[in-house]
């Protein structure tokens, strides 16, 4: 959602303003409208050879659960400068071959997009550099491991795991796998 030029910002928060304005209705009357904005974020599906990096992360409020990497944008950050900057942060990983793969943002009365992105050909540069509220490690999967991680109710990507069902009722699923490599797949 697009919140109108005309809201006023009624609360700052450290990730979420609440936005609010006056919306005209069908008979005319008037009613106060709300939304709530936050910055963008970023799920990263790096990959190396015919390996996928997927993370195993704690954060204090939230305990071993199973991630792609990524994060949120810092203001005025354009969303791959974000994905390269959190892939290195978080892994150690940089690559020269990027890919907007999908961006989801039809969220009602919140406005936030998530940018999906795939590094191909990642190579290790540095150790990681975890902000004091993560713990990450680094697991390797291959792309039956990783359907299945996407496919999981834990995963909170459900927009991808609606992708990829898609993709394999359509017939399309090894279109996705070569492109998160870079070459075709061999069946």
């Amino acid at each position: 959602m697009k919140i109108p030029s005309q809201a006023k910002l009624v609360f700052k928060g450290q990730i979420f303003d609440v936005y609010q304005w006056d919306q005209e209705m069908f008979d005319g009357s008037t009613e106060t409208f709300e939304a709530v904005k936050r910055p963008n974020t970023i799920q990263i599906i790096p990959t190396q050879g015919d390996k996928i990096f997927i993370s195993r992360e704690s954060q204090p409020h939230r305990h071993n659960y199973y991630s792609l990497l990524g994060g949120r944008a810092e203001e005025e950050e354009e969303p791959l400068v974000t994905a390269k900057r959190e892939l290195l942060e978080e892994s150690g990983l940089v690559s020269d071959d990027w890919e907007l793969f999908r961006t989801y943002s039809n969220f009602a009365k919140l406005q936030w997009d998530i940018h999906f992105f795939i590094a191909r050909n990642c190579k290790k540069v540095a150790e990681p550099k975890l902000d004091s509220g993560e713990k990450i490690e680094i697991l390797e999967y291959n792309f039956d491991q990783f359907k299945e991680f996407v496919e999981n109710d834990e995963h909170l990507a459900k927009d991808l795991a609606l992708d990829l069902l898609k993709m394999e009722k359509m017939g399309t699923l090894n279109n996705f796998r070569q492109k998160l490599f870079g070459k075709p797949s061999v069946s």
